[in-house]
């Protein structure tokens, strides 16, 4: 007994029925597909052991079989038939149900078991009952049976001229893609003298819609033949060109048309138009049709052009589509319904997506519970989308592959894991887990989630991967820093002959910039160029990004410019890369070209330039951009009023930060942490530790940066107790275990305060090894409070950890000079002198008329320096002569 009648649930009678019939095939060579040599032989056997199916009819039960049929009952039709003992004569009309039942079910062992009763009653010539043979045996795959029935039919000069069956086995070739074959038997069909009718053409127009040529052929032979003011083969031929690309040529046969009556060729040149990306006309023949009045407007055209408002983003050309439906009665068609809610989610009308779902509350099909998913993950509402997930399968209904994938994604988006995990339980008890689109979903959420050994299971699990699943299983690994296995499972790819995508190329890029692999991402590089991926922007992307990593800004340069288009992300690869390697101005200059270029910026390219204006604290060029955002009405998020709430603090504005900040309607943790930060660097301390409880009041629960920024304002403020007072909260209440930034805070703070001592102890307690930043702040500390002995302990201990290091030896060289420790401080500066070290001179800058200049401590080189040194010694000779003005007068007085 077979697993797939185990699939089916209890045994029927019928199932009984096709085991046995099962059985009696036993005895056939090969019977799934035995040579075509042996037909006659198979068609015998199958005549000797189907002795079941030559039981008399009754005309009742061939009315209960053709019945059955018509209302898609084709089990219970079989059994019916299996199951007859009467002895009357058997109706030929019931033998071409009984085929359409079989195919139907794509059940060829029992259509063969019919093949062969036929034969046995002699009706193998009959052309109706061999055309439905030829039928069942295509649609059960089969079209070697499919053409020896043929051949055989056609033998007989009666049953040669019928075009029904050459229909039949025209459509066959076509259908399994043996156009050549198909082709073959059209023309011997003319060369016969058999007249192709509208059928016949509408099959060849259909099925070869791709070859230009061929279809013109065919359009040439309608003309030649008179083939006037049929729809069907009108449709065909305007489909046909549409397919091939040629939307005027299918246009110029709709407006030759002198009869539009039919709305099927309406629905084909808009759906054509949209197809094409002309989705306007789309819209343009729908108001012509609707203005005509020559046929009706049927659920299938308000699709059409419903997705072409969603296409076109015209929602309100859909709003007045979506009342002319209503007023036809269609707002609960299925159809009607998916596509006018993808309409509304695409525009991000979420509200009116959700009316049209609701409005259909008696019957909801699988597409409907579909869109209604895709549209609360692709506008954000992911856990909306979760409910919506959890109603379907309480309802019943029973989920598909786009439901899951859609389910999946939104796990990924919000990094929900474990709702996934529940999704995959349930995937493994249905056969939908052997998808490969769900298997690729399911990775993909694993690895988004940082769960990488999981995805990495679901991947060796897949049978049968294709290049989609390997670039995902690839980024997953480059996603989560597994940058070896990302490398290892490249080498895997090429071991097994397949050629690596774009995905998995920029993977590769990816594993080679995160190990900062220079050699080996060169020569990844030069595998690109062979292969040709390097033409994928999103390829070059990844190598503009490489090199920017390892610090080769010019080579990520010359990448850029040699690409032929370039698309948003490598203009945001670009303006990242001239940040990550200090050049600031250069990120500012390249911003203005991506609109240029016809492309608009998006929240990174934004965040990045604000990075470089945050860098140069040049304030004004930080204003310009945001009064851009406000003037092309850009829709920012959080990441993008995050930034410019960092760029008004780093540019000393904080009245302009406060009022992003008040005006902000959504608040993320870094924002809170933003905003804190930026009264402490300003000095309020206080203001900031009232919004820090103003963010716990809120339900924002703080993290270690928040702590860190607490702890630097108090250290800045001088409040002692406070900073310790958080300092022992966020391990106590929060569970945050203190970084090595914290710890340098802490010394700093008590350093600041004059706890010299108490700071050293701090030091000395400390669960971890104190490092470079921790003995500074100390060193410092002592500077100011002129403690040389603890100061020398400190700066020993920053020289063991980098003797090399030029500004440690100055401050303790300060540290000298300020206890008055001469001849200490000259031996400081021989050692200095000897080992070549100095220190890295200090710098301020300001910004005038848009333009940051920048002076260095020693540095004689700006163009402003002749001109300060001026004014400088003017400055001077003034306040001297203040000076001796105010002895004068005291002078005077005594």
């Amino acid at each position: 007994m077979g697993p797939d009648y185990l699939a089916l649930g209890p045994l029927t009678p019928v199932h009984f029925f096709i085991l046995f019939l099962e059985f009696s095939l036993s005895y056939c060579n090969d019977i799934h597909s035995p040579p075509e040599d042996d037909m006659h032989f198979y068609v015998s056997s199958l005549s000797s052991s189907s002795i079941i199916f030559s039981r008399k009819f009754s005309t009742s039960v061939t009315s209960k079989i053709k019945t059955l049929v018509q209302h898609g009952q084709y089990f219970e039709a079989l059994h019916l038939y299996a199951n007859n003992h009467e002895k009357q004569t058997t109706d030929k009309f019931t033998f071409p149900s009984l085929l359409k039942a079989c195919a139907s079910l794509s059940q060829l062992n029992i259509g063969r078991n019919i093949h062969g009763s036929i034969t046995v009653l002699g009706l193998q010539y009959d052309p109706y009952i061999s055309t439905s043979l030829i039928n069942m045996y295509i649609k059960c795959g089969s079209i070697g049976y499919a053409s020896l029935v043929f051949d055989k039919i056609t033998e007989s000069e009666d049953n040669v001229h019928d075009v029904t069956l050459w229909n039949s086995i025209i459509d066959g070739y076509f259908r399994y893609g043996c156009t050549s074959n198909g082709f073959v038997q059209f023309r011997r069909m003319q060369s016969l003298g058999v007249k192709p009718d509208a059928y016949s053409i509408s099959i060849v127009l259909r099925m070869d819609n791709s070859d230009l040529l061929r279809g013109k052929e065919i359009h040439g032979y309608l003309l030649r033949n008179i083939y006037h003011h049929d729809h069907f083969l009108d449709t065909a031929l305007i489909d046909m060109y549409v397919k091939c690309g040629r939307i005027m040529e299918a246009r110029k046969i709709f407006d030759n048309l002198v009869n539009k009556s039919n709305s099927v060729t309406w629905n084909t040149i808009m759906s054509g138009f949209h197809r094409n990306g002309l989705w306007d006309k789309s819209l343009e023949y729908f108001v012509l049709m609707k203005n005509s009045g020559c046929c009706k407007l049927e659920s299938s055209t308000f699709s059409i052009v419903l997705t072409a408002c969603s296409d076109g983003e015209d929602v309100v050309f859909g709003s007045g589509v979506h009342c002319d439906l209503i007023k036809l009665g269609f707002e609960k068609d299925p159809y009607v319904s998916t596509s006018l809610l993808t309409l509304y989610s695409k525009n991000g009308l979420v509200k009116d997506a959700q009316t049209v779902f609701d409005q259909n509350l008696t019957v909801k099909g699988i597409e409907l519970w579909n869109a209604m998913i895709s549209a609360y993950v692709c506008n954000g509402y992911v856990y909306k989308a979760l409910a919506i997930y959890l109603r379907m399968r309480l309802s019943g209904l029973k989920c598909d592959t786009f439901t899951l994938t859609n389910v999946l994604s939104g796990c990924s988006l919000v990094l929900r894991h474990d709702i996934g995990r529940i999704v995959h339980g349930d995937l493994i008890k249905r056969p939908l887990q052997n998808d490969t689109a769900v298997q690729s979903s399911l990775l993909t959420m694993y690895a988004k989630c940082g769960t990488i050994e999981d995805a990495n299971l679901v991947f060796r699990a897949i049978e049968e991967k294709d290049v989609i699943t390997w670039g995902s299983m690839a980024s997953g690994f480059s996603q989560n820093k597994k940058f070896l296995e990302a490398l290892s499972l490249f080498k895997e790819i090429k071991a097994k002959g397949m050629t690596p995508d774009s995905t998995i190329v920029a993977s590769v890029v990816i594993a080679c910039a995160g190990l900062l692999n220079i050699d080996l991402g060169c020569a990844i590089h030069g595998y690109i160029t062979k292969n040709g991926t390097g033409c994928d922007v999103f390829v070059v992307s990844s190598l503009v990004d490489m090199y920017g990593k390892f610090g080769l800004p010019e080579m990520a340069g010359s990448i850029f410019t040699d690409m032929p288009e370039k698309n948003l992300v490598a203009w945001n690869s670009m303006i990242s890369c001239y940040n990550r390697n200090n050049l600031p101005e250069l990120s500012i200059n390249l911003f203005p070209q991506i609109m240029q270029h016809g492309l608009m910026p998006d929240s990174v390219s934004i965040t990045n330039l604000l990075v470089s204006v945050s860098s140069l604290a040049a304030l004004q060029k930080g204003k310009t951009v945001h009064a851009y955002l406000m003037r092309l009405e850009i829709q920012s998020d959080v990441q993008v009023e995050n930034a410019f709430l960092d760029m008004y603090i780093k540019c000393g504005s904080l009245k302009c930060a406060q009022f992003i900040f008040e005006n902000m309607r959504d608040r993320s943790l870094v924002t809170w942490n933003s905003m804190i930060s930026g009264y402490g660097s300003h000095g309020d301390c206080l203001k900031a530790l009232k919004l820090f409880d103003e963010m716990k009041g809120s339900g924002v629960v703080p993290d270690d940066i928040t702590f860190l920024v607490l702890i630097s304002s108090c250290s800045h403020s001088g409040l002692i107790d406070e900073g310790q007072r958080l300092f022992q909260s966020m391990k106590r209440d929060y569970g945050i275990e203190p970084k090595m930034e914290h710890y340098v805070n802490m010394v700093s703070l008590l350093g600041r305060g004059g706890r010299l001592d108490e700071a050293y102890q701090f030091i000395q307690t400390m669960p971890i090894e104190p490092e470079y930043g921790v003995w500074l702040s100390l060193l410092c500390a002592c500077r100011t409070h002129c403690n040389i002995e603890l100061g020398e302990l400190a700066a020993n201990e920053l020289l063991k950890l980098d003797p090399d290091r030029g500004s440690n030896y100055a401050q303790l060289l300060n540290l000298y000079g300020d206890g008055e420790l001469w001849d200490k401080a000259a031996n400081l500066r021989m050692r200095m002198k000897e080992k070549g070290l100095r220190k890295n001179p200090g710098c301020s800058w300001i910004e005038i008329k848009e333009k940051v200049d920048v002076f260095h401590s020693g540095d004689s080189s700006s163009r402003w320096t002749s001109e300060i040194y001026e004014i400088l010694s003017d400055l001077s000779r003034s306040m001297e002569e203040d000076n001796s003005s105010e002895e004068n007068g005291l002078q005077l007085c005594v």
